[in-house]
């Protein structure tokens, strides 16, 4: 039987929010089979828990949010692609701010983080949810046009197109494809970092935005380059970074995904209304498990490989 996943121990992270700029404390811990993964704002007056669904998204500007009621915990899709990457079904969260520590940018942290908890299996069968019939969700005419797809595939594959028109950008791969069963996430996909321009800086700071960003942290680029001294990690670090971004927010479907997911020009909003067109289409998907772990996709039955 393809089995459910936690981890072995508690583990702990300090750090920045991106766009917050607050101090922020995380205690990742352990949790039985069917729990999904529920962050936990410990430093309300009372703790809040608020599960990870589409559902739950509530804001999708720059970040991927996600609330219970006033609570609510931003930037999560880093971590959450982590867990993705890593095959982590249940976990706990506490959380000391409203907003996720950015770390180094990526998700290469967090990964770090849950391997040295160590990751186990649990006496339970995992679920995934199997994609039947194609859901699209698309936006805008010509020049404008974005979209992203979910089609039946057995496994996990994501393709993924970017447009920028900046020379920095514009010299690096624009398209990129990752296979999840691979098992090559934390090499391929988790150390691409997010990134920004100094000419968005001054006006998201005024809103409230990008507080806590800097070089360590982010790609930046002024109108011409990469401002950062160590240029990139990857030739096309823009892109994989949209796939990174597009598996922890298509994880927010509180189950592992058997698909094919492409997309051009998407982004947090967009992977969040595909993720509820396809919860609102009950027709286009069903729950699948794997008594016979033969039977699932190539490399679905591994753990992660460590770094």
């Amino acid at each position: 039987m393809l089995r459910q996943r936690t981890l072995k121990s508690q583990t702990r992270a300090i750090g920045v929010g991106l766009h917050s700029g607050q101090r922020v404390e995380l205690t990742l811990r352990p949790a039985p089979p069917d729990t999904g993964i529920v962050f936990r704002r410990v430093d309300l007056p009372v703790p809040v828990e608020i599960p990870m669904s589409a559902a739950s998204v509530s804001d999708t500007r720059m970040a991927t949010t996600a609330s219970n009621g006033s609570a609510k915990v931003a930037t999560v899709e880093h971590l959450m692609s982590a867990c993705a990457g890593l095959g982590i079904d249940n976990l706990i969260i506490d959380i000391t701010a409203e907003e996720v520590p950015i770390l180094d940018g990526s998700a290469a942290s967090f990964l770090f983080l849950l391997q040295n908890a160590g990751v186990v299996w649990q006496n339970a069968a995992r679920q995934f949810i199997r994609v039947t019939q194609p859901v699209e969700i698309r936006d805008g005419e010509g020049a404008q046009v974005r979209w992203a797809r979910l089609e039946p595939y057995h496994g996990y594959r994501l393709s993924f197109e970017i447009v920028f028109d900046h020379p920095a950008v514009d010299s690096t791969g624009q398209r990129v494809s990752f296979d999840m069963g691979t098992g090559s996430y934390s090499r391929d996909i988790a150390r691409a970092r997010t990134f920004g321009f100094t000419r968005d800086v001054e006006t998201m700071r005024v809103n409230g935005l990008a507080l806590g960003g800097g070089l360590d942290n982010a790609i930046v680029m002024d109108d011409y380059k990469i401002l950062n001294a160590e240029g990139l990690r990857y030739d096309d670090e823009f892109a994989k970074h949209k796939i990174l971004d597009a598996i922890g927010d298509m994880y927010m479907l509180g189950k592992p995904l058997l698909a094919s997911y492409t997309a051009f020009r998407s982004g947090h909003e967009l992977n969040n209304r595909l993720a509820r067109a396809l919860m609102a289409q009950p027709q286009c998907w069903e729950i699948a498990t794997f008594e016979d772990e033969a039977m699932a996709p190539p490399g679905f039955a591994q753990l992660a490989p460590a770094w």
